[in-house]
């Protein structure tokens, strides 16, 4: 029985706090139910839209609530705490400092992971908030990655599928994924970064095509290892 406990700042959004959750258990190699981790799940969908607070299209700070849900956590016992949104690692350093239990790097992870397997130069997929911010990027750029980003026209494809897609349960237009994809390998990215957690919802439900990296995915495997489980053979491998 693994005793670590994963604590999850969830509801940015809710969806994508869902599948996460669905990544973990299935990630994890157990034959019982007492072979998974235990995790602690606070999804609060009321939290601000991060996003609209980065570009200063809004005034309501949402690491306030973010920091109480971890806060919260901790006193519940939380060995680990993963935040399932690339958008609120805008918050990573202050949200570090205010809560006494490790938060998992999710994008650092992804840039190690894309080290290790040998990749130089990645297209990122991202809110605007996320690209505004430049901290997927640096964070990228600080292991060694060259990054490209889509054009204006293909980052507004991007928030159309994130905001008039997956967060408002509508189906999603795939020739719209394929434009930016495909914007981005002719840049001569090698691997396209998918840096929106609601992004890994679309990995999910659809075809997106070979040489794309799911960041959400490195940090369930993460919150595995670093409760304590192990990780299924297929799950080994991210890129797509």
């Amino acid at each position: 029985m693994l005793t670590k406990k994963l604590g999850v700042i969830g509801g940015l959004g809710p969806l994508a706090t869902a599948c996460f959750m669905e990544m973990v258990v299935k990630m994890t190699d157990a034959r019982t139910d007492r072979e998974h981790i235990p995790m602690i799940v606070y999804s609060k969908p009321s939290i601000p839209d991060r996003t609209d607070f980065i570009l200063g299209k809004s005034s309501a700070d949402p690491c306030t609530d973010m920091v109480e849900i971890g806060k919260i956590l901790e006193e519940l016992g939380a060995d680990f705490i993963a935040v399932p949104c690339v958008t609120a690692y805008f918050f990573y350093e202050r949200l570090c400092r205010e809560i006494n239990v490790p938060i998992i790097d999710m994008i650092g992870e992804t840039a190690i992971y894309l080290k290790n397997s040998g990749v130089s130069r990645v297209g990122i997929m991202a809110t605007d908030g996320t690209v505004t911010g430049g901290f997927l990027r640096k964070g990228l750029e600080k292991y060694g990655l060259e990054v490209v980003q889509p054009s204006a026209s293909g980052q507004k494809l991007v928030m159309n599928m994130i905001y008039n897609g997956v967060k408002a349960n509508m189906p999603i237009v795939m020739d719209e994924f394929y434009a930016v994809k495909n914007e981005l390998l002719e840049a001569k990215a090698e691997v396209i970064v998918l840096g929106c957690t609601e992004l890994s919802v679309i990995h999910r439900d659809y075809d997106i095509g070979p040489g794309c990296l799911d960041a959400m995915e490195v940090l369930a495997q993460k919150s595995v290892l670093f409760c304590g489980g192990k990780i299924k053979n297929e799950y080994r491998k991210l890129i797509t």
